[in-house]
């Protein structure tokens, strides 16, 4: 038989997905994925609903319905102070994941260098050696997952076509403050690189923290793909509905990989995206207390059994560093073991990594509700003390 592609014939099961195989043959609780438990807010999905069955359902625009564009980017105007073109600067995908891969081919060429962060999120390194990329890989340690001028310095050359840079990240669930911000712009101006931000967990952010998208730091809003997801907004994951923002040089580019990758997407899921976003700004002020209230008690919870928790800034995920329990295991065989022995199901971040991991932080997903924690509490209670 001929040979496939290499790039993706050789790539193992993804962990989520392996994870997620062993809680269901454990009738286990999962709290590795990073999905809500509940079916999001109903008036978005009444407003899809009532779309579908008044609105339009045959092929939308390439780029997003016009309403979806305005509403994207009249948002970015009323959080940000970013000012986009609807029709030049924004395009609907489906799915965050895809409005990352359209940037990345956009961008990257062979023999091009791509600066990544691990802990990465999986799609990214298949998707640049696609295009013939290289990546080059920074590593960021628990427990603060800091940039450094050292760490850039290392890594930026006169071949860095790109950098893929992930904040809020996950899983190490920090978001990155303007010092970090400002101190990546510079380095991406002084090599003329392009950055490819994915901040789809942007309103997921907790304790009064301030999202940056670094498309808003000075000399950034020309060499600047800002990629965005409904889906992690109004916890509607499985909706895939995803944006990009961007100068019209760099829109055009990544349009045009759009078109040949999924080319539009449910009409009636824009629909109610643009009337979800239109909605004040307590209606995320209130998503954040909800999340931060289950991110409080699981981690209250993990604390309690003597699990050394790091603090959850953002996204769905909190992280326990097992380094000080002295377990004598890894973090995969930590989160092996307790799928099979208690019923619950976490991820091993050391799977973020492809070199030179940290092997010791374990990720759980709090976007569960309260019986469901409590009850993943109960089961864990013996996890580290019986081995």
């Amino acid at each position: 038989m001929t040979s496939m592609n290499k790039v993706f014939a050789d790539l193992p099961v993804t962990i989520f997905e392996a994870m997620s195989q062993l809680a269901r043959d454990n009738n286990a609780i999962n709290l590795g994925q990073g999905f809500p438990d509940d079916p999001g807010p109903e008036d978005i999905r009444r407003a899809a609903s009532d779309a579908v069955m008044d609105g339009y359902n045959q092929y939308p625009s390439m780029m997003g319905i016009p309403e979806l564009r305005q509403a994207i980017a009249a948002h970015y105007g009323r959080w940000h102070q970013l000012t986009l073109d609807p029709m030049t600067e924004v395009m609907v995908t489906s799915g965050g994941t895809e409005a990352l891969t359209s940037a990345i081919l956009a961008v990257v060429e062979p023999g091009d260098e791509v600066i990544v962060f691990q802990p990465v999120y999986d799609s990214y390194l298949p998707i640049i050696r696609q295009a013939g990329g290289i990546p080059r890989l920074l590593r960021l340690e628990p427990p603060h997952w800091r940039l450094s001028e050292e760490m850039l310095r290392s890594a930026f050359n006169h071949k860095t076509k790109a950098v893929l840079f992930n904040n809020p990240l996950n899983p190490a669930a920090v978001v990155y403050p303007r010092e970090d911000l400002e101190l990546l712009a510079r380095f991406c101006q002084e090599f003329d690189a392009i950055a490819i931000c994915d901040e789809v967990w942007e309103h997921v952010i907790f304790d009064g923290r301030e999202h940056i998208p670094l498309i808003t730091i000075p000399g950034m809003r020309d060499r600047t793909i800002k990629v965005g997801s409904a889906g992690k907004i109004f916890s509607l994951t499985g909706w895939k509905i995803g944006f990009v923002c961007a100068a019209p040089p760099l829109l055009r580019v990544a349009a045009k990989v759009h078109q040949f990758l999924t080319f539009t997407t449910a009409p009636n899921l824009q629909a109610a995206v643009a009337y979800g976003l239109g909605k004040p700004a307590e209606y995320f002020h209130d998503m954040r207390k909800d999340l931060a209230r289950s991110r409080d008690r699981l981690t209250k919870g993990l604390e309690s059994l003597g699990f050394p928790v790091l603090r959850s800034q953002g996204t769905y995920f909190l992280t326990v560093d097992l380094s000080p329990l002295g377990l004598n295991e890894t973090d995969e065989a930590f989160c092996k073991r307790i799928v099979t022995d208690y019923k619950v199901a976490a991820i091993p971040v050391s799977a973020f990594y492809e070199q030179d991991a940290v092997t010791s932080v374990v990720r759980f997903c709090f976007a569960k509700k309260d019986a469901t924690l409590d009850t993943a509490l109960e089961r864990l209670s013996d996890a580290i003390h019986r081995r």
